[in-house]
């Protein structure tokens, strides 16, 4: 398949500009398609959970795509597990939560780092919607959970650096998301949540000797691979 239709399905316009700047470094070959409702994560906020109205949104947003032709899908908002899981299930399309990759990739790079079985492995959660720290650390003890090793998920939440963004203050964006590198315990790989903190990366992994992960990249590739074997 050289070059399929992707859907990229957004609950903010922060994620946009990230996961289109990964697919034209990464697979520049694949077509794309933005959708985007921005009331997902406003709504997600004032309810403080993932409600059943906004699973069936997310599952009209899936068969929307698949009508329009779509062969694969990428959701990037990172604070809908549940709802992503529901849509992939009403389409059957090739189908990735925003953060699935990354989040193998970082226990690859940890198990390398810590490969005797009696070593706990730390890794680091930064987040800046503060939504997302429950729904991501959920997914990731469920897959953590056969592991031999102890696991240990260390979630931040750094405040106000979304909305620093949203006013075209990339730079104090990428400045508190260094700050809080700076300020967790040690760990063996971090993980910047959202899409939209990718371009933080630079800045924050010179704060840090350890890998520090963003998701767009891990996703594109990852969804590359699957679509390879449908």
């Amino acid at each position: 398949m050289s070059a399929p239709r992707i859907a990229l399905i957004h609950a903010t316009p922060l994620a946009i500009e990230p996961v289109n700047t990964s697919f034209q470094k990464l697979w520049p070959a694949a077509q794309l398609q933005n959708i985007l409702d921005d009331s997902l994560s406003r709504d997600h906020a004032a309810a403080g959970h993932l409600t059943a109205d906004m699973v069936e949104r997310f599952i009209d947003l899936a068969q929307y795509a698949k009508r329009a032709g779509c062969q694969g899908i990428l959701f990037t908002c990172s604070a809908f597990g549940e709802a992503i899981e529901a849509a992939a299930n009403a389409t059957s399309l090739p189908t990735l939560k925003p953060n699935e990759a990354m989040f193998e990739e970082a226990l690859q790079l940890a198990l390398l780092a810590k490969p005797l079985k009696t070593d706990a492995i730390h890794v680091g959660l930064v987040a800046t919607f503060a939504a997302s720290i429950d729904s991501m650390s959920e997914e990731f003890n469920a897959m953590t959970s056969n592991l031999k090793h102890s696991v240990h998920l260390h979630g931040v939440h750094v405040p106000q650096a979304m909305d620093d963004l949203a006013k075209g203050d990339a730079l104090l964006h990428h400045q508190r998301i260094a700050a809080a590198i700076e300020q967790m315990p040690a760990c063996d790989v971090y993980m910047l949540a959202q899409f939209s903190m990718a371009a933080a990366q630079p800045l924050a992994q010179s704060k840090t000797p350890s890998p520090l992960l963003t998701s767009p990249d891990c996703a594109v590739m990852a969804l590359q691979n699957r679509m390879k074997n449908v």
